[in-house]
């Protein structure tokens, strides 16, 4: 949208100690971007907590209205991921808000971007994307509809297609490193 005043973020203290902000040419970008971050932040926030935004959590069900995740299959997972919640409810902090954004932004690395959506198919966790993962991905990716899902021959012949591709070692699971080597080769990931 159109560039705020400086001073229209609530209280009038910048949305981040100065502590935050790394010196150099940096600087300005990343204020505006945290400035733009914090004021979306806050208009998540019932109007009671906007003044202490820094201290607050968004519930996961306000995250999820967000235009970048309101169509995205892996919204779940995504909240999952960023969220710092004790709890894993998926609701997100300022700090989370941020990293998940910046993680979206065009100035994200293709490392950073791949490291992060390997976690988002991690569905269980465990470090590797395994049988179990690439099929939650694939159903995420082709919708729960009974016209749109695979057959298991399809799935099975899917997965066999993604782990003769990507899995470096053979051990039948994907890691990291594989994961960002056949990443590096997709120009439009």
């Amino acid at each position: 949208g159109p560039a705020e005043p400086a001073g229209a973020v609530g209280t009038g203290q910048p949305a981040l100690g100065s502590a935050a902000v790394p010196d150099g040419h940096h600087r300005a970008a990343l204020f505006v971007a945290s400035q733009s971050a914090y004021k979306r932040f806050s208009e998540l926030l019932p109007r009671e907590e906007r003044e202490n935004a820094c201290s607050a959590r968004v519930p996961k069900s306000q995250i999820l209205t967000l235009p970048e995740l309101r169509a995205n299959p892996f919204q779940h997972r995504i909240c999952h991921v960023f969220s710092t919640s004790e709890t894993q409810d998926g609701s997100m902090s300022f700090e989370d808000f941020l990293d998940m954004l910046s993680v979206f932004s065009d100035s994200a690395t293709s490392d950073i971007k791949s490291c992060y959506a390997f976690r988002i198919f991690d569905f269980d966790n465990d470090g590797t994307l395994d049988r179990k993962d690439l099929e939650q991905l694939v159903n995420c990716l082709t919708g729960q509809g009974e016209e749109s899902r695979l057959s298991s021959a399809e799935m099975e012949q899917l997965i066999q297609n993604i782990l003769e591709e990507s899995d470096i070692d053979k051990d039948g699971t994907i890691n990291l490193a594989e994961f960002q080597h056949v990443v590096s080769r997709s120009p439009d990931f």
